[in-house]
C-alpha cells in the first residue's frame, strides 16, 4: 500500500508557491522546504496538487513554473457586470476615472483579454523633462507632503533619522505585496533579534532579511547610489540572495524567457534587446530631474521590462526610493497598499501600457507613507474609514494585549485570533496590521486613549521588550 502523503507537506508546498505571485520553479520550491524531499517525491506531490487544482503549471522542462490558480490577478472569475456590487466592500485605493476604467478592463476574465508582447515604443516615446507621467501640480503636492527639515543636509540624512521605522515598514510591506505571511510584529522580531517565526518557511524569512540588506545599501550609500547598473544590479543581488534556482542569475540581467502568471503580457525574450532596454531605462531615469517623476518612472518600467529572472517588482519598489532618499524626502514604504490594487495597477501597465491606475496607487501610497514619517503630521482629508469603522474593536484588542502583559509572540497570536473570530476574512490582514502598528507606537504619552493605566503599561513594557 502506498504511503499516504502528508497534508502538512502539501500545505508547505502551496505556501511557498503562494509567496511568488509570478510563479516559481521546482528548485526554489525544494530549497524553501524544511522537509528536504527528494526530487521525484517532490514531483509526485506537485502532480497531486495540480490534480487537486490547488496549483497550476506553465512551461516545460527547466522553464516550468508553478503558481496558485489566482497567482497574479486573483480575480479571473470576476464578472465585470457585477464589479460594482462585488467590490463595494473591497479594500482599495482612491481611484481617478481613468484608474477606474483600467481596473475594469484588466478584471475581465483572462481569456477575454488580448495577448500582447513588449512594446518598445512605450519606453521610446518618453522624453526626460519633456514627458511627464506625474503632472506638475501633482509633483508639487507630493513635494509639499514629503519635504523634510533635513533637505539641505547630506543625502540619506532623513532616512537615517527614521531608520528603525523605515526598515520594518518597507521590509514588511514590500514582502507582503509578494505574498509573504509574516506579520508586522514577526517582521520586527526577525529584523531586530534574528528570530524566525514559528510555522513559517525559510524562504519568507530570507525575503525579509534580503530587504534589510537592500535598504541598508540605499541609505548607507545614498551619495553613491543612482540609476546605474551598479546600483540596480546590486539591489537585485541583495533582494534575490538565496531565493533563485540559479545562483548565477542573482544580480544578472536575464537571458532566458520569463512568464507572468495570470497575465496576457509576454515580456521581451531576446537578450540583446533586454540589455538595450535596461540601459535605456536607467539612462532615461538618471536624466529626469524631478525625484517623484524619477521614482514613478522606474516603478513603471522595471516591472514592464522584467530585466531579471525574478524579483523585478521588489527591485522597482526599492529603486523608487533612490531619489527620495537622496533628496531627504519622505520615503515610500507602501504602507496600507492593498496587494490587489498594486497587482491590478501593474497589469494595466503590462497589458494596456496605461499608467493611470499605478499612478493612483503610487500617490495614495506616498500620502500614507508621509503621514507615518513626517515630523509634523499633515492632514490627509477624511479619517481612515477602516479605522473609524473598527475603532472599538481596535481599542479593545490593544487594551487586552497591554492588560494581559503579552509579549510580542503572544500578541501576534491573540490579534490574529480576534481577527479570525470577529471579522470578515477580507478585513483580517488590515486589522492585524493596524493593531500591531498601534502597539509599536504606544508610549506613556498616548496610552490614555486606550484606557490603559500606568501600572498596566509598565508591566506590559517589561514583557514587550
Amino acid at each position: 500500500m502506498p504511503k499516504k502523503i502528508s497534508e502538512q507537506e502539501l500545505d508547505a508546498i502551496v505556501a511557498i508557491v503562494g509567496a511568488h505571485s509570478g510563479g516559481v520553479r521546482v528548485g526554489a520550491i525544494r530549497n524553501g522546504l524544511a522537509l528536504g524531499l527528494p526530487p521525484r517525491m517532490l514531483q509526485r506531490r506537485l502532480a497531486l496538487l495540480i490534480k487537486q487544482k490547488r496549483l497550476i503549471a506553465e512551461g516545460r522542462g527547466r522553464g516550468r513554473y508553478y503558481q496558485l490558480p489566482s497567482a497574479i490577478v486573483g480575480t479571473d472569475n470576476v464578472n465585470v457586470d457585477d464589479a460594482h456590487t462585488s467590490t463595494q466592500e473591497e479594500v482599495y485605493v482612491s481611484l481617478s476615472l481613468k484608474g477606474q476604467s483600467i481596473k475594469k478592463a484588466i478584471r475581465q476574465p483572462v481569456q477575454n483579454r488580448k495577448p500582447v508582447g513588449h512594446n518598445r515604443e512605450f519606453l521610446n516615446q518618453y522624453r526626460p523633462n519633456q514627458s511627464f507621467y506625474l503632472p506638475e501640480l501633482l509633483r508639487q503636492r507630493l513635494f509639499e507632503l514629503g519635504h523634510s527639515q533635513k533637505a539641505t543636509q547630506p543625502a540619506g540624512t532623513y532616512a537615517k533619522s527614521i531608520w528603525d521605522r523605515l526598515l520594518i515598514d518597507l521590509s514588511w510591506n514590500s514582502s507582503r505585496l509578494e505574498g509573504n505571511t509574516y506579520s508586522l510584529l514577526e517582521t520586527e522580531r526577525l529584523l531586530q533579534l534574528g528570530e524566525v517565526a514559528q510555522g513559517k518557511n525559510a524562504q519568507e524569512a530570507q525575503m525579509i532579511l534580503n530587504h534589510k540588506a537592500a535598504i541598508g545599501l540605499l541609505v548607507e550609500q545614498a551619495e553613491e547610489t543612482g540609476f546605474n547598473r551598479y546600483t540596480i544590479q546590486n539591489l537585485h543581488a541583495l533582494l534575490a540572495d538565496n531565493l533563485l534556482e540559479d545562483p548565477q542569475a542573482v544580480g544578472r540581467v536575464r537571458y532566458i524567457p520569463v512568464a507572468i502568471g495570470g497575465s496576457v503580457y509576454h515580456p521581451l525574450e531576446v537578450p540583446q534587446q533586454i540589455e538595450e532596454c535596461f540601459d535605456q531605462i536607467l539612462d532615461t531615469a538618471a536624466a529626469i530631474k524631478d525625484p517623484f517623476e524619477q521614482a514613478f518612472f522606474i516603478s513603471v518600467h522595471i516591472p514592464y521590462l522584467q530585466p531579471f529572472e525574478d524579483v523585478n517588482k521588489r527591485v522597482s519598489r526599492l529603486a523608487a526610493n533612490i531619489p527620495l532618499i537622496r533628496h531627504n524626502l519622505s520615503p515610500l514604504s507602501f504602507v496600507d497598499v492593498p496587494a490587489q490594487a498594486y497587482i491590478d495597477a501593474l497589469l494595466g501597465v503590462y497589458e494596456l501600457n496605461r499608467i493611470e491606475l499605478l499612478r493612483d496607487v503610487f500617490v495614495w501610497a506616498y500620502e500614507r507613507s508621509c503621514a507615518r514619517y513626517a515630523a509634523a503630521q499633515r492632514s490627509l482629508g477624511e479619517p481612515d474609514p477602516f479605522r473609524l469603522r473598527l475603532r472599538d474593536l481596535i481599542g479593545e484588542t490593544i487594551k487586552a494585549v497591554v492588560a494581559g502583559s503579552m509579549h510580542k509572540q503572544q500578541a501576534t497570536a491573540y490579534i490574529r485570533k480576534v481577527a479570525e473570530e470577529r471579522l470578515a476574512q477580507a478585513d483580517n490582514t488590515r486589522f492585524v496590521e493596524v493593531v500591531e502598528t498601534e502597539l509599536m507606537s504606544l508610549h506613556e504619552g498616548n496610552m490614555a486613549r486606550y484606557k490603559i493605566r500606568p501600572s498596566e503599561f509598565a508591566n506590559w513594557q517589561r514583557n514587550w521588550k
